[in-house]
């Protein structure tokens, strides 16, 4: 008889479904994620790293999971060295997989690397839970075990991006033009956007002295949680705009940005965590299909006067972007680098890399 692991939301709520995975008690914030495809991508993703996230999606594992094949020293088929989220809700597991790429089920994934999961849940009804009332403090009890075996927490009261950052630099030689990235949750496609670009990337840790490094550029990664955390990377990034190094922001990194020049932030309800999110740009009015992960987001109102709003969420008017009006130093909310079916927002990097010239 397969056990039961059962999903307790702080507001007193429960849903109870069969574990697979790693059989193991966890706390964190529960998130949705409505994603159709690419759980390998999503689970490596830092940016999930203290969340215990929901995929609306109804059948999860179908196509297994893909080997650990390398390109520039990167893994080909997941956005970092490991999963980092706490815990997987779904609503359907199919033990059995079947994709040319698939060396092992997601099961066997999931506890190879110490992470529980709970199907047969209505993940519907939690999804629209959680869009009533937003995120969610929650916790994943296996069967037999009391409620009180731990306590709920709210990961955002840590600063998750020196968590998940590497903590020394490494190097991925490839051309004459250098920028450094600075790792708050990097996903492999951000540095592989790069490498294909014939540019050579410094990946340096979150709390880095990244100004004083000799560069052409400063990225600023996505990562997790509140960007206000993210102290010292906020003081580095004064520095550089101070210096007039182009800078590129991406999500989390998007909002330090931000945070550095003077603007602020706030935390969304339920975030943007799907890969059909439309953006509008500024003054074009033309709009792109963005895959995105955050719950955090740039407050336009407080954008100084050298800076412009550059994308907003059709959805529901959220900043997706700021912009200087004279110097090289820009952000996008959304992820640039991700291939939801279009991958026409690559331009951004091109736009950076023009601007290292």
């Amino acid at each position: 008889m397969k056990a039961s692991g059962t999903l307790y939301l702080n507001d007193g709520s429960s849903f109870t479904g069969t574990l697979f995975g790693k059989a193991k008690n966890i706390n964190g914030e529960v998130v949705f994620n409505t994603g159709m495809v690419g759980y390998p991508e999503t689970l490596t993703d830092p940016s999930y790293k203290g969340q215990i996230l929901v995929m609306t999606y109804p059948l999860i594992g179908n196509y297994g999971v893909p080997g650990s094949e390398r390109e520039n020293g990167l893994l080909k088929y997941f956005e970092s060295e490991k999963i980092h989220l706490q815990g997987l809700i779904i609503s359907d597991y199919s033990a059995e997989y079947s994709h040319w790429s698939a060396v092992k089920s997601l099961h066997q994934w999931l506890e190879e690397e110490d992470i529980p999961a709970i199907y047969g849940v209505d993940t519907r009804m939690i999804t629209r839970k959680l869009r009533e009332y937003g995120s969610m403090q929650g916790k994943i009890i296996i069967d037999g075990e009391s409620q009180e075996a731990i306590p709920f927490d709210d990961p955002n009261q840590r600063n998750l991006a020196s968590e998940v950052s590497i903590k020394e630099p490494i190097l991925f030689s490839k051309g004459n033009q250098k920028v450094v990235i600075v790792d708050c949750g990097a996903k492999n496609n951000i540095l592989q956007a790069f490498l294909r670009r014939n540019i050579t990337v410094l990946l340096v840790p979150s709390d880095y002295n990244f100004a004083d490094e000799k560069c052409d550029g400063i990225v600023i990664s996505n990562g997790p949680g509140d960007p206000k955390k993210c102290t010292s990377t906020i003081r580095q990034t004064q520095e550089v705009i101070k210096k007039g190094m182009p800078i590129l922001g991406i999500c989390l990194g998007c909002q330090i940005l931000a945070l550095a020049s003077g603007a602020d932030t706030y935390k969304l309800k339920y975030g943007h965590r799907s890969h059909n999110q439309p953006v509008n740009e500024a003054g074009t009015k033309r709009c792109y299909i963005t895959s995105q992960n955050h719950g955090y987001a740039i407050d336009s109102q407080t954008l100084h006067e050298d800076w412009r709003e550059w994308f907003t969420n059709d959805n529901d008017g959220t900043n997706e972007g700021i912009i200087h009006i004279s110097k090289p130093f820009f952000g996008a909310q959304f992820h640039p680098e991700a291939s939801p079916g279009p991958d026409d927002t690559e331009f951004i990097f091109d736009m950076f890399v023009r601007g290292l010239k």
